[in-house]
């Protein structure tokens, strides 16, 4: 009875300790998506966005306020950055197919200049860039970017008003759907 006894307790312990293991581990996955998660943005915040302006790698200024009227996406990138790289071909296809439906895009290096352009010679995006530097990274942040992290898109209804944020590389289902909301 005794040793029936101490294997039930030990069928016990093993449970408890999956139990809170898998607790834990719930727990610590909840706090690292919640903390990558893009953040709340103000309503000062959108409207400060819409007074930026940059350079842009071939000379001249660009301004946000040219944008307004028209849905927007608006995509943080590096030339350092594998994720961002990556993407740009497909976000600049994305742009060629959806620009005639008044569908806007703009990307913003967060990177030097000279890299930039570099990159943009070698390889030409038909949509408009700014030079952002580290201009780019504070304002990435009051658009919800707490973590810094690239790429990070946004995207503005015509009104102005923010509606997505996404951290980390565009796939076409973000496209398309991000599309779809704002037709």
């Amino acid at each position: 009875m005794k040793q029936a006894d101490n294997q039930n307790n030990q069928t016990r312990r093993h449970w408890l300790l999956a139990g809170v293991g898998v607790a834990a581990g719930l727990a610590g996955a909840t706090f690292a998506w919640r903390k990558f998660q893009p953040q709340g943005v103000m309503d000062e915040a959108v409207q400060n966005f819409w007074q930026q302006e940059f350079e842009k790698p071939e000379g001249g200024t660009l301004s946000f306020q040219s944008f307004r009227g028209k849905p927007l996406l608006v995509n943080f990138w590096a030339t350092w950055c594998p994720p961002c790289i990556e993407e740009l071909p497909l976000i600049d296809a994305f742009y060629a197919a959806n620009q005639a439906k008044s569908f806007q895009v703009v990307g913003l290096a967060v990177d030097q200049p000279s890299m930039v352009r570099r990159y943009l010679t070698q390889k030409p995006l038909r949509f408009p860039n700014g030079l952002a530097g580290f201009n780019g990274t504070a304002l990435g942040q009051t658009l919800g970017n707490a973590q810094s992290v690239l790429p990070y898109s946004v995207l503005f209804a015509a009104n102005g008003r923010l509606l997505k944020q996404k951290a980390g590389k565009l796939e076409q289902s973000d496209l398309d759907a991000w599309l779809q909301l704002v037709s």
